[in-house]
C-alpha cells in the first residue's frame, strides 16, 4: 500500500465526503464478469453508485491505474486473542484483559491492512471481541468484527481454558442465552475435540445429540447462527443433523490421518444449505513451517476439499488466523491460490472470499459486493487477480467503511 491514495479536492454533502475511485477493472463480488474502467462513488461510509454517468462535481477523484477494485475480503473464522506465536495459548494466559484487548486490536488492524475488511471472531476470552467490535464502530483502522465471544465446549473439552464449558440440555441452552444477552453475533460450539487442547482429540464428539439439538434450537429461536467446530466425521454428521449453519474445519481428521467423506454426506450438507468454512490460508517461510503431522495430512485434506468444491457446496474460507506462526492475521489472501488448486476458477475463488463469505456470516445485505448501498469496504490491488492470483498481495489501497487506510 503506497500511502493514502487520492488528492485533496473534497465536496461535503450532509457532513459526508464524496470520493470517486477509478481503476482499470472491477470485480464486484456479485458473480458478474469483471468490468473495465470502473468508476465507484463513495459518500462517507457507503457506496452510492457504480459506473454512473455523472460524477459529483468537486469530489475527490482517486486514480488507480493498472489496479483492480474488489470488495474487501471476509474471513469467516479468526481468533483475534491468539497472537500467531509458536504457543498462542500460553501467550494468552500470560496477559491480563487490557493487554489481550490491545493484542486483539493489533491483530484486527493487521487483517484490515491486508484488505480483510470483515472478520468473524469465533472464540476469545472474557468476551473481549465484543469490545473490539464496539471500538470498530468509531475506529476506521479496525475491520468489521463479528463476535462469538467465548466458545461453548464441554468441561475439559477443546478450548475449555477460554472459560466456556457447559453440559446437559439445560446447561447448553443457558450458555446460549448468556451469550445472546451479552450481544454476540453468532454461537460457536466445539462439537469435536481439537489439536490445541491437551487431552482433546479432533476425531471425538464432545456433545450428545440431544445437547446439540437443544443448543442449535435455542440459538435459532434467539435469531443466532451456529458455527460448529467439527473435525472428525462423526462430529460433522452430528453437527449437520443438529441443524448448524456452518461447519468450521470439516477436516475429517482421525487420530493419525484423514478419512474419506462418508457417502451421501455432502448431498445432505448441500440439501440443508450448511456452509463449509474451510481452514485454508497458510504463510510458510523460513520462520514458520507447517507442523509435521499436519503436513502429512495435507494431500488427503486437499483431496477432500476438492470433493467439497466439486459437489457445489457453499465453500468459504475461515483461516483460523492466530493459532500459530503459519496463521498470521493477514493470511487470508494466501487462500486464493489454494481455492484454485482445489478446483475453483479464480472468479469463483474470489467470490468465496467476498460475496459468498459475507452471505454466510449474515452480512450479505451490506458487505462483500461493490454495489450501490453497500458499505464502502474496498480493496485495490496492482494487476488482475483473476489472471495472476499473486496480485492479491500487491495492495494499492484499502477502504474500511469509506476511510482510506495508511501504513
Amino acid at each position: 500500500m503506497h500511502g493514502r491514495p487520492g488528492g485533496t479536492r473534497r465536496r461535503r454533502l450532509s457532513g459526508m465526503t464524496i470520493t470517486v475511485l477509478r481503476a482499470d477493472r472491477l470485480f464486484d463480488g456479485t458473480g458478474a464478469p469483471p468490468v473495465d474502467n470502473p468508476t465507484v462513488v463513495i459518500d462517507g461510509r457507503r457506496i452510492v453508485s457504480v459506473n454512473a454517468a455523472d460524477v459529483p462535481a468537486g469530489a475527490t477523484v482517486v486514480h488507480l491505474p493498472g489496479a483492480t477494485l474488489l470488495p474487501g475480503l471476509v474471513d469467516t473464522h479468526v481468533h483475534l486473542a491468539f497472537d500467531a506465536s509458536p504457543d498462542p495459548v500460553a501467550a494468552l494466559a500470560g496477559r491480563d484483559a487490557a493487554e489481550t484487548f490491545a493484542v486483539m486490536c493489533t491483530a484486527a488492524r493487521r487483517a484490515a491492512r491486508a484488505g480483510v475488511t470483515t472478520v468473524r471472531d469465533l472464540g476469545d476470552v472474557d468476551h473481549l471481541a465484543l469490545g473490539v467490535r464496539a471500538a470498530a464502530r468509531t475506529d476506521p483502522t479496525l475491520p468489521e468484527i463479528l463476535a462469538a465471544g467465548v466458545p461453548i465446549t464441554t468441561p475439559g473439552g477443546h478450548c475449555h481454558f477460554l472459560g466456556g464449558a457447559a453440559s446437559g440440555v439445560e446447561g447448553v441452552r443457558a450458555a446460549v442465552r448468556d451469550r445472546h444477552e451479552r450481544g454476540v453475533d453468532v454461537i460457536k460450539v466445539m462439537v469435536s475435540g481439537g489439536n490445541m487442547t491437551p487431552g482433546s482429540r479432533p476425531e471425538t464428539v464432545q456433545f450428545t445429540d440431544d445437547e446439540l439439538r437443544a443448543l442449535v434450537g435455542e440459538a435459532h429461536t434467539l435469531g443466532l447462527q451456529v458455527a460448529a467446530h467439527a473435525h472428525g466425521a462423526a462430529a460433522i454428521v452430528a453437527a449437520v443433523a443438529a441443524g448448524v449453519d456452518s461447519l468450521e474445519h470439516a477436516s475429517f481428521m482421525t487420530a493419525d490421518s484423514v478419512e474419506d467423506i462418508p457417502d451421501g454426506l455432502l448431498d445432505e450438507i448441500n440439501r440443508r444449505g450448511v456452509a463449509l468454512s474451510l481452514t485454508l490460508g497458510l504463510r510458510v517461510d523460513e520462520g514458520s513451517t507447517l507442523p509435521p503431522a499436519m503436513a502429512a495430512r495435507l494431500p488427503k485434506l486437499t483431496a477432500n476439499a476438492a470433493a467439497m468444491c466439486a459437489s457445489g457446496a457453499r465453500v468459504v474460507v475461515g483461516t483460523d488466523a492466530g493459532i500459530g506462526p503459519v496463521k498470521p492475521h493477514d493470511v487470508l489472501p494466501t487462500a486464493l491460490v489454494q481455492l484454485i488448486r482445489i478446483g475453483m476458477t479464480p472468479a469463483a475463488a474470489l467470490h468465496a472470499m467476498t460475496g459468498r463469505a459475507a452471505e454466510v456470516v449474515g452480512l450479505g445485505d451490506r458487505k462483500g459486493k461493490v454495489v450501490a448501498g453497500y458499505d464502502a469496504d474496498l480493496l485495490a490491488v496492482d494487476g488482475d487477480p483473476l489472471a495472476d492470483p499473486s496480485a492479491l498481495h500487491r495492495i494499492r489501497a484499502v477502504y474500511v467503511r469509506g476511510a482510506a487506510l495508511t501504513r
